[in-house]
C-alpha cells in the first residue's frame, strides 16, 4: 500500500513491517518504530521467546535503541509509532523516556495501558490511536489461530 510520506499512516506500516518479522520468528506480532525529524532512528519487534525475558517487547527494544542513538535517556522530540497498544509496563518506560508523541495500532483491552490507568504517559505525551487498526488486529488474530490449530 502507498501512504503519503511522513504520514502516521506510513510509519505504522512500517512498524507492521516489524510486527511481522515477530509473527515471522514465531513471536507475538507487535512492531515498533521510533522517529525523529521524519527519520526512523530504531526499529524493533517482540523478541520475549527469542531472548527469553519477559521484558522484550517491541517497545522496550525501541525506547532502549533510541536512547542508544541520542546518548540520551529522554526522547522529547521523538514519535513512537507501535501496531498494538503498550501494556503498562512499556507504558511506563514510555513515560520516563518522555516520548513526545505515541502512535498506536489495535487497543489491547485487556493488558493495554489505557484499560488500566490512562494517566500512566506523561502529561504532555500526544497520543493518537486507531491508525491501521484493522491490519494490527488482522495480523495479531492470525498469529493467535494459527498457535490454536
Amino acid at each position: 500500500m502507498n501512504y503519503t510520506i511522513f504520514s502516521d499512516e506510513y510509519f505504522m506500516n512500517e512498524a507492521l513491517k516489524e510486527a511481522q518479522n515477530a509473527y515471522d520468528s514465531g513471536e507475538i506480532p507487535v512492531g515498533a518504530v521510533v522517529v525523529s525529524n521524519n527519520i526512523i532512528i530504531a526499529r524493533a519487534h517482540n523478541m520475549t521467546e527469542g531472548l527469553k525475558d519477559v521484558t522484550a517487547h517491541a517497545e522496550m527494544i525501541a525506547i532502549t535503541a533510541a536512547e542508544n542513538y541520542f546518548g540520551s535517556k529522554f526522547l522529547n522530540d521523538c514519535i513512537m509509532y507501535v501496531s498494538l497498544e503498550p501494556c503498562m509496563m512499556c507504558a511506563g518506560a514510555i513515560n520516563w523516556a518522555r516520548i513526545g508523541k505515541l502512535v498506536f495500532g489495535a487497543s489491547e483491552p485487556k493488558y493495554g495501558y489505557s484499560s488500566i490507568y490512562k494517566k500512566t504517559l506523561h502529561l504532555k505525551t500526544e497520543v493518537i490511536s486507531g491508525v491501521l487498526e484493522k491490519r494490527s488486529a488482522i495480523l495479531l488474530k492470525e498469529f493467535f489461530e494459527s498457535k490454536r490449530d
